[in-house]
């Protein structure tokens, strides 16, 4: 099959690009004639937007999602020696976000169908040093919040979403983000929200955490030169929030696109010995990434990328055995859902701009290859 370079790209920015444009040169071009170029009126702007749009009262905007999952955690008071239940079926940011902040994450396994924290395993996980849960909304598909909110009230923790793959996606008829104690967002270029660079967000309906997630991110200051937090520079650029703006308005519509994609993937890989991905009855899944699993997986990634067709692993190492974390004590067999999914997942390519024909050419390349 004589696929053309973008025809069997794996995600297609330049195509998104090129539908908004004229939005997006516009939005850049006054918020550089405002010289607003760190936070700003446009950042402010976005914040309101964002949170409203995600169900939330407060919207702090910072430099990347690993920096709004760190002042979340600083924010909710994790300190030194304290512990953070989460995933190791993650990116590691998510872990890395509790080492910056000196806790310990204690890692619990997914649920096979979901890849999401466990809700049966977490009360096991909890001592008198956790103060909080982090679920990961992997893959666009929500945790299930409902219990994770039970135990944590019930022993008194905070509950973190960790939603950096999760725009507009809904739990129960709600958006995530705003359901925990406090969400973090990633606007990282791929991302279904993406900046045309980094940036994140904390949305919390919480007004103190919100008044110290905005010291925190701007050198711990009340104001200006009057720092009363130990704080960093997290702070968003304003031509980001300017372009996040733009691109917020058109995120139902990918959105939608992405979803009947999936639908279209299932229906064409009905037939296929692969796992696919699985919407709970509590879910609206947004699809950030449309992840097979097979063990088969190599072959079928040699396969494919034989046929012009590029794909992802979204993640071939889990964090609890990555080099970096190893004094964290785990080791293999330790989560051995998790482990047996990064040796099995495969990310076809999904993006808002694929059409019917490019996935059928994705379907029909995967069915010749098993």
């Amino acid at each position: 099959m004589d696929l053309d370079e973008r025809y069997g790209s794996f995600l297609d920015l330049k195509a998104q690009y090129e539908s908004i444009q004229d939005e997006v040169l516009r939005a850049v071009s006054a918020t550089l004639a405002s010289t607003q170029f760190v936070l700003g009126k446009e950042v402010a702007a976005f914040e309101e937007e964002f949170a409203a749009y995600s169900g939330g009262k407060f919207g702090i905007g910072v430099n990347s999602g690993t920096s709004a999952l760190h002042l979340a955690l600083l924010a909710a008071g994790v300190k030194p020696g304290d512990e953070v239940i989460t995933v190791s079926c993650t990116f590691v940011a998510t872990v890395a976000a509790i080492d910056y902040a000196g806790a310990r994450p204690v890692f619990v396994d997914v649920d096979p169908r979901t890849h999401n924290l466990d809700p049966a395993q977490v009360e096991a996980a909890i001592t008198e040093r956790t103060k909080v849960i982090m679920p990961v909304h992997l893959h666009g598909q929500p945790a299930d919040l409902d219990p994770l909110l039970e135990i944590a009230r019930r022993h008194r923790l905070l509950v973190i979403e960790d939603a950096a793959q999760a725009h507009a996606a809904e739990y129960k008829g709600r958006r995530v983000g705003s359901i925990g104690d406090l969400g973090c967002f990633s606007f990282y270029p791929g991302k279904n929200l993406g900046a045309y660079g980094e940036g994140g967000m904390v949305v919390t309906n919480n007004e103190e955490f919100a008044h110290t997630l905005r010291m925190l991110r701007d050198w711990g200051q009340e104001r200006k030169y009057h720092h009363v937090l130990k704080g960093f520079n997290y702070r968003m650029e304003g031509v980001q929030g300017a372009i996040l703006r733009v691109k917020l308005r058109h995120l139902d519509g990918w959105t939608e696109a992405r979803r009947r994609h999936a639908a279209l993937y299932n229906e064409r890989l009905a037939e296929v010995d692969v796992q696919k991905p699985v919407e709970m009855p509590y879910a609206k899944h947004v699809y950030h990434v449309y992840a097979i699993r097979t063990p088969k997986r190599d072959l079928l990634q040699e396969s494919l990328q034989a046929q012009g067709i590029q794909t992802g692993i979204h993640y071939p190492i889990p964090v609890h055995l990555q080099k970096a974390y190893a004094d964290f004590g785990y080791g293999a067999g330790d989560l051995p859902v998790t482990e047996q999914a990064a040796n099995e997942f495969l990310s076809l390519p999904m993006f808002a701009e694929l059409t019917d024909s490019q996935i059928e050419a994705v379907c029909a390349a995967v069915r010749k290859a098993l």
